[in-house]
C-alpha cells in the first residue's frame, strides 16, 4: 500500500507521525501486552474453560476490538480481555459463587450489549467528559504508578515481592527473572538516554536474547502452531433474572466502565490528545470499539475486553493514530499460528518497558493545582489509590468522590458538573450495593 492511502485513512501528518512510528508503535504495544495471550488462558482454565479455546478467544476478541478502535476511532489504543474482570470471573463468579463459566460469559455479554445501548446514547462520552480537568491528569500519574508497579511486581520480573512481617519487600536479584528485569531496564534506559529510535522495542527483544543463556527465556520447540477452536456462543440464559445475576452483571460493568475511561483519559493524556477543555476528540468511537471487543469476546468465549493501559508502550513510541492499533491487531491475528514464538519473550523482557512508561506517565503531574486543596486531595488519592488497591476503577472512585465532599465543604459546591454529582452516586451505590447483595444472600 501506499503512504498516501495512510494518509487517507489515518490522517498521518495532521497527527504529526509517520508509517514507520505508527509500525513500530503498534509493534512495541503488543510486544508489552502479549501476556495476556498466555495469563488469560491461565486464568480462565482455573475456572474449568479450555486453555487452548480461551487462547483462540483471546487472541480474536483483541484483534476485532483493536481493528475497531485503529479503523473507526483512529486511535493508537489496543484492546483484549481485561486483567482483574478475568479473575473475578474465574475465582468469584464460578469458584465463589459456583456458577458455570457459561452462566458468566452470559454476564459478560449482556454487559457488552449494556455497554453498547450507552455509547449510542452519548452516555460513557458524557461520564469521561464530566471528569474534572485536574483528576484527568491525575489518572495519567496513576496510571504510570501502577503500570511501573505491575513491571516490579508481577509481569515475570518479580524484583518487588509479598516481604514478612511487611506488605511487600525487594527480592533476591542476583540471579534468575529479576536479576535479568535489571539488565534489561539498564540497556532500555541508556537506549533512551542515547534517543535511540524503537529504544522499547529493542530493548525488549535484547533481553529476550539474554534471558536466553540464563535460563530465563525458554526456546520453543516449534515457532507454528494451528489455532485451535475458540468457545463460541457459550451462553445460559435460565439464571438471568437472579440477584446473582444482577450483582455480577453490576460488577462487571461498573469495573469495565471506569477502567476503560481512566485508560483513555490517563494514554490521552499523556499523547497530548485532549482538546483545550480536557475532552477526548472521537471519544464516542474509542468506546464503541471497547463495546464491541466486550459483546464479542463472550461470543468466543472470554472474559470482559477493555482497552489496555500497555497501549502507552505504543504512544511512548510516538504513535498517535489508528494505524499503530491496526498493526497490534495484526501482531495478535499472527499470534493464532506463532503463538510458540510469541510465548518465547519472558516477563522479565517485558517488565522494564512497563517501569520506563511509568516514568513517561508522570508527566502531567507538574500541572496539578498543588495550591487548591480542593483540587489536590482528591488528585493525590486519585494516583496512590490506584497503585496500591491494583484498580485504576477504586482510584477513580476515591478521587471523584473526594473532590465533590471537599468541594462543598469549602463551599464551591456549584463547580462540580451535575453529572459529577451523579457518578459519585454511583460510586456510593457500589460500596453499599456488595453488602446490601451479601446480606440478601445470607
Amino acid at each position: 500500500m501506499s503512504n498516501s492511502f495512510f494518509e487517507k485513512t489515518f490522517k498521518l501528518s495532521q497527527h504529526k507521525t509517520t508509517v514507520s512510528t505508527e509500525v513500530l508503535a503498534g509493534l512495541t504495544t503488543f510486544m508489552t501486552m502479549a501476556y495476556i495471550l498466555a495469563v488469560n488462558p491461565g486464568i480462565l482454565s482455573a475456572a474449568g474453560m479450555s486453555f487452548s479455546g480461551v487462547f483462540t478467544a483471546t487472541a480474536l476478541s483483541a484483534m476485532v476490538a483493536t481493528l475497531v478502535m485503529g479503523l473507526y476511532a483512529n486511535m493508537p489504543f489496543a484492546l483484549a480481555p481485561g486483567m482483574g474482570l478475568n479473575a473475578f470471573f474465574a475465582f468469584t463468579v464460578v469458584l465463589g459463587m459456583g456458577y458455570t463459566p457459561q452462566f458468566a460469559l452470559t454476564a459478560v455479554f449482556v454487559e457488552g450489549l449494556i455497554f453498547i445501548l450507552l455509547t449510542a446514547l452519548n452516555i460513557r462520552e458524557a461520564i469521561l467528559n464530566c471528569i474534572p480537568l485536574n483528576l484527568k491528569k491525575s489518572i495519567s500519574v496513576g496510571i504510570g504508578l501502577f503500570i511501573a508497579f505491575i513491571g516490579l511486581y508481577n509481569a515475570g520480573a518479580g524484583i518487588v515481592i509479598q516481604g514478612t512481617g511487611i506488605p511487600l519487600d525487594i527480592a533476591d536479584i542476583t540471579s534468575g527473572a529479576p536479576l535479568v528485569t535489571i539488565i534489561g531496564l539498564l540497556i532500555t534506559g541508556s537506549l533512551l538516554v542515547f534517543k535511540v529510535r524503537g529504544a522499547l522495542f529493542l530493548g525488549i527483544i535484547a533481553t529476550t536474547v539474554i534471558g536466553i543463556p540464563m535460563g530465563v527465556t525458554k526456546l520453543p520447540e516449534s515457532i507454528f502452531s494451528s489455532p485451535p477452536a475458540p468457545i463460541l456462543f457459550a451462553f445460559e440464559w435460565h439464571n438471568i433474572l437472579t440477584v446473582d445475576f444482577l450483582f455480577i452483571l453490576f460488577t462487571f460493568l461498573f469495573v469495565d466502565m471506569f477502567d476503560t475511561v481512566g485508560t483513555l483519559i490517563g494514554v490521552a493524556t499523556k499523547a497530548d490528545m485532549l482538546d483545550d477543555q480536557g475532552r477526548l476528540p472521537n471519544a464516542k468511537k474509542a468506546l464503541f470499539a471497547d463495546a464491541v471487543g466486550t459483546t464479542v469476546g463472550a461470543c468466543l468465549g472470554t472474559s470482559t475486553v477493555t482497552t489496555y493501559v500497555e497501549s502507552a508502550s505504543g504512544v511512548a513510541e510516538g504513535g498517535r493514530t489508528g494505524l499503530s492499533a491496526v498493526v497490534t491487531a495484526l501482531f495478535f491475528f499472527l499470534a493464532l499460528f506463532f503463538s510458540p514464538l510469541f510465548a518465547v519473550i519472558p516477563g522479565a523482557a517485558t517488565a522494564p518497558v512497563l517501569i520506563l512508561i511509568g516514568l513517561f506517565m508522570l508527566t502531567p503531574i507538574k500541572d496539578i493545582d498543588f495550591e487548591d486543596y480542593t483540587e489536590s486531595i482528591p488528585s493525590f488519592l486519585t494516583f496512590i489509590i490506584m497503585p496500591l488497591t491494583y484498580s485504576i476503577a477504586n482510584g477513580i472512585m476515591w478521587g471523584v468522590t473526594s473532590y465533590i465532599v471537599l468541594k462543598t465543604v469549602a463551599g464551591r459546591g456549584r463547580e462540580v458538573p451535575v453529572l459529577t454529582w451523579f457518578i459519585a452516586a454511583l460510586f456510593i451505590i457500589k460500596i453499599i450495593f456488595p453488602v446490601f447483595i451479601q446480606g440478601t444472600l445470607e
